[in-house]
């Protein structure tokens, strides 16, 4: 592909179920419910791990305007089926007072095999996330691409977080979903590859001991998808808000054309170590936008509002190209206005500031999400 490529977008959300009487997570797979969203949505809406979670996944598009309508219809579609069993949705990455032993696997053999191979690290898995497919062709520049753009992936994080709750208590981090994930194998920041066989090699190694029944049990936070001929974005919690969703989209989609737009120019961006990179996801699921991040060749910390204008300033003629200025601009309103793990914690302060308890500001949160889910 060239830096005038489509790169087609579609984005994978999963969401928590709620009861819309109390707000906790439902604790029991809800018989319907996937059937009755796939007569408007057929093969677009599916069960997850757990029966506390539901998965939706828009059509690949060009245009990230019908991209959003696209997420915006899912959303509101699958509300509106689920409202008519007593049941809400909420687009963030944990709950903020649910519990993983309460919760159950779904009916499905994939989900059984993974949880018998895994066992209480799995089990733990009530989190959701939000996966971004962008189209590479061929596979040779899919792995080129692979090797240099983990440098931003921290940064999209850092966008995202909306897993500051776990179990009744704030945890301190922006997005404990990526520590939770973390305990899972094959899980961080990729390897990097010379090119799409030595990845094979090492796939089939693993496949041919028994280890992982194919390449979709890799779970890196970027990878090369099994299913489609794309780069899949796993790093990023679900966004509360549709709008922060299409803009860390359309952030990936234009950072990607960019890498491609220098290697037509025999320019690559600078790789660097895993080492390095990891230290910057810590910082964003740990602080989110608060501290900023390393920038490497200035080796200085560098504020979150002038790592978002770098940013913007180097993918604008990929932004113009697919026609996506304001989607990605609008990163300078999330940082502006936080995000959703930001907001989470300001309104349970200002619940208990009014005189809630703890049970009460934990359950004015969730009404937020689930409005905040809702804000198109």
């Amino acid at each position: 592909m060239t830096a005038d490529g489509a790169f087609t977008t579609g984005i994978e959300e999963e969401y928590l179920l709620v009861n819309l009487e109390t707000g906790a997570l439902i604790d029991r797979s809800i018989e319907g419910l996937i059937e009755s969203c796939d007569q408007a949505f057929p093969d677009q809406v599916h069960p997850e791990l757990l029966q506390c979670q539901i998965e939706i996944g828009t059509r690949p598009r060009t245009s990230m305007r019908e991209l959003r309508q696209d997420l915006a219809e899912l959303r509101q579609t699958v509300s509106d089926v689920a409202a008519g069993y007593g049941v809400g949705i909420i687009a963030a990455s944990t709950h903020p007072w649910g519990t993983w032993r309460e919760q159950r696997y779904t009916l499905k053999e994939r989900y059984q095999l993974m949880s018998q191979k895994m066992q209480a690290v799995m089990q733990r898995m009530t989190i959701c996330g939000m996966h971004v497919h962008v189209g590479v062709e061929p596979d040779g520049l899919r792995y080129d691409l692979l090797n240099q753009v983990s440098y931003v992936l921290p940064h999209l994080l850092a966008l995202s977080t909306s897993s500051p709750f776990l179990e009744g208590r704030d945890t301190g981090l922006k997005s404990f979903r990526i520590a939770l994930y973390s305990e899972l194998p094959r899980t961080g920041l990729p390897e990097q590859y010379d090119n799409e066989s030595d990845f094979r090699r090492e796939v089939d190694l693993l496949v041919d001991t028994g280890v992982i029944e194919d390449a979709s049990r890799i779970w890196w936070d970027i990878r090369p998808s099994v299913r489609y001929p794309t780069l899949e974005m796993r790093i990023s919690d679900v966004c509360t808000l549709l709008d922060d969703a299409i803009c860390v989209a359309a952030l990936y989609r234009c950072w990607l054309r960019m890498l491609c737009r220098l290697k037509s120019h025999n320019q690559r961006w600078r790789r660097y170590s895993n080492f390095l990179i990891s230290q910057n996801r810590w910082l964003a699921m740990r602080h989110g936008m608060e501290r900023g991040l390393i920038d490497f060749g200035q080796r200085a910390m560098v504020p979150f509002a002038d790592l978002v204008e770098e940013m913007l300033d180097l993918i604008q003629p990929d932004a113009e190209a697919l026609d996506c200025v304001a989607e990605v601009g609008h990163a300078r309103t999330i940082v502006a206005r936080g995000t959703s793990a930001d907001r989470q914690r300001k309104v349970y302060a200002d619940a208990i500031a009014g005189g809630a308890d703890d049970a009460a500001a934990l359950e004015a949160v969730v009404d937020s999400l689930r409005a905040e889910t809702l804000d198109f």
